[in-house]
């Protein structure tokens, strides 16, 4: 009896309980979202301002260990010294650089898939984009640098033509880069693409515009926000990535392989490096929030 008359008023807290929690939405969605935000506080801005906060500290010149001491040293450095301002601006030129040529190639193999081909065939190539991102990044890296190697298979597709692959270098590590994101270009462009209402299209070419004029004034417009919300992706990876560049890139760096070469020996100059591509994505955020990419992600 004791054990029934326990289970009843507990029936009866978990009603009022719940009852409590309906006539409250606004509470019941405090609750649902407490614990992402409390991992989205403590987990990832935390990290951010512990490497903010480490920007400004110091190390030993003798043991090489932080030194919790105030200074703006490390941005002194960062914003005087010549080598570090020509590798930030060769990592934004090269994740530029990426981003462009995913557009590039994103735009006709996503307006095939969207567009052209057979819609029981759409499914299947949708999979077929997809299939390089279940590769290892290492694998398909590595892959490329047998392909760019010397008497690689560029080398032998180039040599009828009197012509040599582009090795190891900046031109390997954009190539490579482009291969490693183009699906994050492509995905939301083809989703863009398959919603747009041919009615659009008809009523452009009823007004007598060319192809052209259709692609500028119709197709553009309703699908830039999705290039914009994939270009996010694209540019964010290539201008924080450093494996890449060490396997294929030769003798070429970027801003991540100074923050690893950093963090033994300087971990608050690592840290002052390390926030550059934080602001100048924050920055790029900025930019396209008003082209509506930020409701696209």
């Amino acid at each position: 009896m004791a054990t029934d008359a326990g289970t009843a008023a507990g029936r009866g807290t978990l009603r009022r309980l719940a009852g409590s929690l309906h006539r409250r939405p606004r509470l019941r969605l405090a609750l649902l979202l407490c614990a992402p935000l409390l991992w989205l506080a403590v987990l990832y801005l935390g990290s951010l301002a512990v490497l903010f906060a480490s920007a400004f500290w110091t190390t030993n010149s003798f043991t090489s260990q932080v030194v919790r001491v105030w200074t703006t040293d490390n941005f002194h450095e960062l914003f005087t010294t010549p080598v570090f301002r020509e590798v930030v601006w060769r990592s934004v030129g090269v994740a530029l650089a990426v981003t462009a040529l995913c557009v590039v190639l994103a735009f006709p193999v996503a307006y095939y898939t969207a567009r052209v081909a057979r819609p029981r065939w759409r499914p299947l190539l949708v999979v077929a984009i997809l299939t390089p991102l279940w590769a290892s990044y290492l694998v398909k890296v590595y892959a490329w640098r047998l392909i760019l190697s010397q008497g690689g298979l560029a080398d032998w597709l180039l040599a009828p033509f009197g012509l040599s692959g582009p090795g190891f270098g900046l031109p390997a590590t954009v190539l490579t880069l482009t291969y490693l994101w183009l699906p994050y270009m492509i995905l939301p462009v083809h989703t863009a693409l398959a919603q747009l209402p041919a009615s659009l299209l008809d009523a452009s070419a009823d007004l007598g515009a060319r192809a052209g004029r259709t692609f500028r004034s119709v197709v553009l417009p309703m699908v830039l926000p999705s290039v914009a919300a994939g270009s996010v992706v694209t540019f964010s990876l290539s201008l924080g990535d450093y494996i890449t560049v060490q396997i294929v890139g030769g003798k070429t760096q970027l801003i991540g392989n100074l923050v690893y070469s950093n963090i033994e020996l300087n971990l608050p100059m690592a840290a002052a490096l390390g926030t550059v591509p934080v602001v100048v994505i924050v920055l790029y955020l900025l930019a396209i929030r008003r082209t509506g990419a930020l409701n696209s992600l």
